[in-house]
């Protein structure tokens, strides 16, 4: 399993390879810079070499941009590929400086669906300087097919939905679930994607599993995870409305079987992303479509609308997040940008002083 792969590994210092400076297409990056738990030496990246992750990404001006793998600090121990690409490939460009890091002793992350272990030459590599590569999409092999098990009572299950991919919904959910523990309340973060994974130290991708069986493998991290905790905050994937990931969309959320749900959005987006025929459709029609498709398999509702407003000044955000609000009649924030005191508030039924 990934996450005992994860966390028997104890080498030092992690540096992240990208090849962007676009935040979506960086997503994995960008994710761990914000919240991954081990510490971050620095990002290899030739084009940005001289900065810092905060010049490129707007987070840790304490992590430098190099080169290349040779330019790392002594302390870097691993590398992690640090890109979403657009159908989970290895760029031929980064080949290079994965082969320089094995060479260098440093075991190597990759979150992407072109596995490393299946390339004769990476593999034979790591193998001579006894190296690890870890392919974090890599799933288990006995999964089962969903049951339609229930959730213990008095738990709560919430699933992060999106208008489109790549809005925000696994760092939401990582934020209500930061801010429960911080309010007492028995909680926990569930990965579904490899970025996810990287930061928890476990999971599952669920857009790697066959989907007979995608149900069952979201089935079985919820449902113990609901018997030991109070609030399950799963980290969502893809979109209903879109035209390629649906799918994943559609298994996880019937395999979550979610009391609750964050409707995630970015309210400069119009259309889906490299989409541009296919228009998002209002947030009510989305959350409507959201709350239908659920009750085929479980009730559930959409309780708040989770706002990704990073590309607005404040006074437009705040705006956005009152259209949200009017639109959708629910509570609506950012709460990277703001704090997520008011959703979690929502959720829980709970107000920031009690």
């Amino acid at each position: 399993m990934v996450m005992a792969t994860l966390t028997s590994m104890h080498r030092p210092g992690l540096a992240i390879l990208v090849n962007s400076d676009d935040p979506f297409n960086a997503k994995t990056a960008v994710g761990v810079l914000r919240y991954g738990r081990d510490p971050i030496v620095a990002l290899v990246d030739p084009e940005r070499a001289g900065q810092t992750a905060a010049d490129i990404y707007g987070v840790r001006p304490d992590v430098p941009v190099v080169a290349g793998v040779r330019d790392l600090p002594p302390d870097a121990g691993r590398l992690l590929v640090g890109i979403a690409s657009r159908g989970g490939q290895l760029p031929d460009e980064m080949r290079s400086e994965i082969l320089a890091a094995i060479d260098c002793g440093m075991d190597v992350l990759n979150g992407l669906h072109t596995f490393l272990d299946e390339d004769p030459l990476l593999a034979e590599a790591a193998a001579r300087k006894g190296v690890h590569l870890i392919d974090l999409r890599r799933v288990p092999k006995d999964l089962p097919v969903g049951l339609g098990l229930p959730h213990r009572a008095g738990s709560h299950v919430v699933l992060t939905v999106g208008s489109d991919c790549n809005v925000g919904k696994m760092s939401v959910s990582l934020e209500l679930d930061r801010a429960a523990r911080e309010r007492g309340l028995s909680s926990t973060f569930i990965a579904t994607g490899q970025t996810g994974i990287m930061i928890a130290g476990g999971g599952i991708a669920v857009d790697r599993v066959i989907s007979d069986f995608m149900a069952g493998a979201i089935e079985q991290l919820v449902v113990p995870a609901a018997e030991e905790y109070d609030w399950v905050w799963v980290e969502g994937q893809g979109s209903l409305v879109h035209p390629g990931y649906s799918g994943v969309t559609m298994g996880l959320l019937h395999g979550t079987a979610p009391e609750l749900m964050v409707l995630c959005h970015q309210p400069t987006r119009t259309s889906i992303r490299r989409y541009d025929d296919v228009p998002i459709p209002p947030l009510g029609e989305v959350r409507r479509i959201y709350e239908e498709a659920a009750r085929w398999r479980a009730t559930s509702r959409v309780a708040a609308v989770a706002l990704n407003t990073f590309d607005l000044d404040e006074g437009a955000a705040r705006a956005a997040i009152a259209r949200a609000e009017d639109e959708t009649e629910l509570p609506a924030d950012d709460v990277v940008r703001f704090g997520p005191a008011k959703l979690v508030d929502a959720l829980t039924g709970r107000t920031g002083d009690e």
